[in-house]
């Protein structure tokens, strides 16, 4: 890398590493903890690319984008953050940041945006004017995991765009809030918000009211596999012809869509003009780091609105990160709703917890939280829920490339950050050949950087 990089943030270990990695990878970097020196640099035209944090001891990150975006356009800014929620990472694509990564980062990641910056240095376009009016700040969707902050990243993307957009996942998960924080962070959110189902286009008159109702605003389609063939195909003709108010289509899925065509349950031209982007909403097995978060801010937002103020103890805590939440999100909010009502004292006990679960599916350990469950038995739990999710059906063709690549890639790039990136080391950690391992980082696509990984 070649070129000169501002280094913001509060934490010494993280300005000394990140000055470290910069300079060893050829870069010049000044490295404060203070805003105030930051942007008197940026005014003396110091600097290719700037790291910034959002909370500092003398100002907020986010807030100074707009500034160095008009002292310096075109000056890629890269924000970190230890606020791990949606909100960060829109708030941070609204204020033109050229790259957003949560903290905990990994270091050869960020080394990576940090060198596409440098390379670049392409001016970024104009935010669209923001309506503080219509932006609700209390979104329930909250996460630190990395597959969450990965799905941040993904909707402050495509929120500004018109690409049709898949949001798939299973019952619970929040899937119609996602599509509805898209809209009301979009150019659209002045605009209705339509939400349709078969019902809505069973006769031939329903796509025009609902075009009608929708006003070019967003329109989406719930459910999508779950509708007959007669009405999804209306549904393309409304897409192909939407008339003078063109809206933004959106729809949700519990099932793997690209499967249900290939069963037949869903056309092929419609398919392929709703996943112009495609957005997986994980089940709460998939982010069991998430779920003490998640009770915590659904207690709060219970107290705010009126309920007595309760938190969870250590046991009940332990309990609730530990069950498989089969309904997810929607069965966790209820499940905190109702123990924020029936709670004894300020502090929910694990007997309470266990009372409200009883009459719920039974507690068994979260995907691949078991500390003596062997792998082969992980593995084969997930492979039984895989098939599970498919009903009668059986999933595309191609499965066992599919699953060898999604337990390989992972193996790999693991054990790469365990050897810090040296090939040898890994090929001989791995029992196999070193050409063997290099043909397969290049066929799995897998990023190399010898670097030390910032906990």
């Amino acid at each position: 890398m070649d070129g000169t990089v501002l280094v913001a943030d509060d934490d010494r270990t993280i300005r000394t590493v990140l000055t470290q990695a910069l300079t060893r990878a050829g870069c010049k970097v000044h490295a404060t903890s203070s805003l105030t020196t930051l942007m008197r640099w940026v005014g003396e035209g110091k600097g290719d690319v700037v790291i910034s944090d959002v909370v500092m001891p003398d100002g907020n990150g986010l807030e100074m984008l707009p500034k160095i975006a008009q002292d310096r356009p075109g000056l890629p800014v890269i924000v970190i953050s230890a606020q791990n929620t949606i909100m960060t990472a829109i708030q941070a694509a609204e204020a033109e940041a050229y790259d957003y990564l949560p903290k905990p980062f990994d270091l050869p990641d960020l080394m990576k945006r940090t060198s596409r910056a440098l390379s670049q240095r392409q001016r970024s376009q104009p935010a669209p004017e923001r309506d503080e009016t219509e932006r609700p700040e209390d979104l329930p969707l909250v996460g630190r995991t990395p597959v969450m902050q990965a799905l941040y990243r993904v909707v402050a993307k495509v929120m500004n765009t018109d690409i049709a957009v898949l949001v798939s996942g299973e019952s619970g998960t929040g899937k119609s809030l996602i599509a509805r924080a898209i809209h009301d962070f979009s150019d659209r959110r002045t605009l209705p918000f339509v939400t349709v189902t078969a019902a809505d286009l069973q006769d031939i008159e329903g796509p025009a009211r609902v075009l009608a109702r929708v006003k070019g605003g967003t329109l989406l389609i719930e459910e999508v596999p779950d509708i007959d063939d007669e009405i999804q195909a209306r549904i393309v003709r409304m897409m192909d012809a939407p008339g003078d108010h063109v809206p933004r289509f959106m729809a949700t899925s519990q099932t793997d869509l690209a499967a249900a065509m290939e069963d037949g349950r869903v056309r092929q031209d419609l398919y392929y003009r709703l996943c112009g982007a495609i957005l997986h909403v994980p089940g709460l097995r998939e982010r069991v780091d998430d779920i003490p978060l998640l009770a915590e801010h659904f207690l709060t937002r219970a107290e705010r609105e009126g309920g007595p103020k309760r938190w969870l103890g250590k046991e009940a805590t332990e309990l609730v990160r530990r069950y498989s939440w089969p309904g997810n999100v929607r069965q966790l909010e209820n499940a905190m709703r109702g123990l924020s009502l029936t709670s004894r004292a300020e502090e929910i006990t694990r007997a309470e917890v266990e009372a409200v679960l009883g009459s719920q599916p039974a507690v068994e350990p979260a995907l691949g939280e078991s500390d003596t469950e062997k792998l082969s038995a992980s593995v084969a739990r997930h492979l039984r829920r895989y098939f599970d999710l498919h009903g009668n059906m059986l999933p595309s063709p191609g499965l066992y490339q599919r699953i060898l690549r999604e337990v390989e890639a992972p193996l790999i790039e693991i054990a790469l950050d365990a050897t810090g990136g040296n090939q040898a080391k890994c090929a001989d950690l791995l029992g196999i050949n070193r050409n063997t391992l290099r043909k397969k980082i290049t066929d799995l696509d897998i990023e190399v950087t010898r670097r030390r990984k910032l906990m």
